[in-house]
């Protein structure tokens, strides 16, 4: 292991010269001579090193510095140390920079890092995705040239970043946007789809509004009908009617607070519950009396059932979906229709059926019929009583079974409402 030069070598190395050439000239009896001649060999070796050493810095594309003799050893070893220092020092830092790539790319955000004119010198992959950048085309680019937005070109400029921005890109997605200074004149930009943070909020404000809406129209008539009894103005025959009216509007007030428990139930429901042993027919049987009875003979209803077709899930969600199917077919057709409930199995499992003859849905409500409060018809539903959640509780319910709620309807001719459950579920009688 060789030391760093000092001057004791440099000495040493000058006065073995000095003894050669005194020698040397003792014997040739011209002292001066070869002393003379001694130190400028010395020098021009000295000369030579040098020449050797520019050659490798500024020529020679080798890592490795040329060997050495005598003084020059230590330092041409000490470039060679610094070299492996530098080697494994760059090492460590890709290293570094690999390991906070990798930790970049695996977060759920955008990440873009600009300078404080806004040019971009790095970005991950989601960034590439979410925001539409390249890498590394975009390097160097000015991101408010690729995001053209004024809001968000404006909150670079004002350089206020207590607070997020929120913006809705060119694809329809809500990001939310963070700017922090970490270094003197860059910033790394935070990018966050919160699209679904902003559907669920807007989701929560109609569902707010509807619940006040269809809650404000019976409070309205029972406030109405009350005030009137107050006043001692009403007659006792239109005092009955006025009961009669409450009477109605409570239950539907009651009915809506129940429907609201029963799809908040079914959301909550947890997956262990979904391994009952159902006995489908006869719950199809007592859902097709109910039926009659809510009826009034007002239509013709057909049950087909396969009495050897048991199912496995939850039986009251799985009654609460068929319930609401078939009343929901019973309470918007009109008189005379003809209703037919069907459970039979299929070559996928097992497919419960309700179709009409009524006069149909138009194409363009089909999508959204299982939306909370919706209705096509909305006068005919209050009318009927309806809410507009009982096929929002179905579309849960089947949910949890792993199935879907498909509709198919042709005006005036035939509506069918169907789910399929998978042969997994089905049992054959009780097993």
């Amino acid at each position: 292991m060789l030391d760093k030069l000092s001057l004791k070598t440099l000495l040493l190395e000058l006065f073995v010269v000095l003894i050669v050439a005194s020698v040397i000239g003792f014997f040739c009896h011209h002292l001066s001579a070869a002393l003379i001649i001694g130190l400028l060999g010395l020098l021009g070796w000295h000369f030579r090193q040098l020449m050797r050493l520019s050659h490798w810095l500024w020529v020679d594309r080798s890592m490795t510095p040329p060997l050495g003799r005598g003084s020059w050893e230590p330092l041409f070893y000490g470039l060679q140390l610094m070299q492996q220092r530098n080697k494994r020092r760059r090492s460590e830092l890709r290293s570094l920079i690999q390991r906070f790539r990798s930790g970049a790319e695996s977060l759920p955000d955008a990440l873009v890092l600009v300078t404080e004119e806004g040019n971009i010198f790095w970005c991950n992959g989601l960034a590439q995705h979410l925001l539409g950048l390249r890498w590394p085309e975009d390097n160097g680019q000015n991101i408010q040239n690729l995001l053209r937005y004024p809001e968000f070109s404006r909150y670079l400029q004002q350089r206020q970043f207590a607070q997020p921005l929120v913006q809705a890109l060119n694809n329809g997605q809500q990001t939310e946007f963070r700017v922090m200074p970490y270094s003197d004149q860059q910033w790394l930009i935070v990018g966050r789809d919160v699209s679904q943070i902003h559907q669920l909020e807007n989701m929560r404000r109609n569902f707010f509004a509807n619940v006040s809406h269809e809650l404000r129209t019976p409070l309205t008539v029972l406030q109405g009908y009350l005030e009137m009894m107050e006043q001692g103005e009403m007659p006792p025959a239109s005092q009955q009617k006025a009961l009669a009216t409450m009477q109605s509007q409570t239950q539907r007030m009651a009915d809506l607070v129940k429907q609201l428990l029963t799809l908040s139930k079914i959301e909550a429901t947890p997956t262990y519950e979904m391994r009952q042993q159902i006995d489908v027919p006869r719950l199809l049987e007592q859902v097709y009396q109910e039926a009659k009875a809510l009826s009034e003979e007002r239509h013709s209803l057909i049950c087909l059932s396969d009495k050897t077709l048991w199912a496995l899930g939850n039986e009251e969600q799985l009654r609460s979906a068929i319930s609401n199917l078939v009343f929901n077919a019973i309470n918007h057709t009109p008189p005379g229709t003809t209703i037919t409930l069907s459970w039979q199995r299929t070559p996928s499992g097992a497919e419960f059926k309700v179709s009409d003859d009524g006069p149909g849905i138009a194409a363009e409500h089909l999508s959204r019929l299982t939306e909370r409060f919706y209705r096509v018809d909305g006068a005919r539903s209050r009318h009927s009583g309806g809410s507009g959640l009982g096929l929002a509780i179905v579309k849960h319910a089947l949910g949890h079974h792993g199935s879907k709620l498909r509709i198919e309807s042709q005006p005036h001719q035939q509506t069918v409402f169907s789910f399929q459950l998978s042969k997994a579920q089905i049992l054959s009688e009780r097993e």
